[in-house]
């Protein structure tokens, strides 16, 4: 059963990774990806909306998806939303199996759905005032269409 988490708090990774292994003598490997704010073309913050309720459904839906195609021990999702400054953290993801390739896989795949499958809604802030919302990447569409077909993200 996979941990999800839709929270205005930081989280702090290491104690994440060491709770999912805890007590675990089955867990061969927690592969992660911690995503960070960056500060590009001088945003100043991020600010991420969500549905609740509706969030945490689609969040768990692509855990569940993770664990139905990889031996997983078990899986963390934990996603920011509020206003987010450069170089704190965003997204926290979690893979955790008996061995490696099915924990980084796993990892992979979590991310790439997230991109695109989870409703989150951002937008960039800048010094000046400005502000815009952040549209869709080709390239994120591309990685979650590369799962579709059954394959590995590149």
């Amino acid at each position: 059963m996979a941990r999800i988490l839709v929270q205005e708090e930081a989280f702090d990774a290491a104690a994440e990774a060491a709770a999912l292994a805890a007590g675990r003598v089955d867990v061969g490997g927690i592969a992660s990806f911690t995503g960070l704010c960056r500060a590009d073309d001088g945003i100043s913050a991020l600010v991420l909306e969500h549905y609740p309720g509706m969030t945490e459904k689609a969040l768990a839906g692509i855990a569940a998806e993770a664990e139905a195609r990889w031996p997983l021990t078990g899986c963390t999702i934990i996603h920011r939303v509020g206003r987010i400054r450069p170089g704190e953290p965003i997204v926290l993801v979690l893979a955790a199996s008996a061995h490696r390739t099915a924990a980084l896989e796993a990892c992979a795949f979590l991310i790439d759905w997230l991109k695109t499958g989870a409703p989150f809604w951002k937008r960039e802030e800048f010094a000046d005032g400005s502000e815009r919302w952040v549209e869709a990447k080709a390239s994120d569409d591309a990685a979650t269409a590369k799962w579709q077909a059954g394959g590995a993200a590149p």
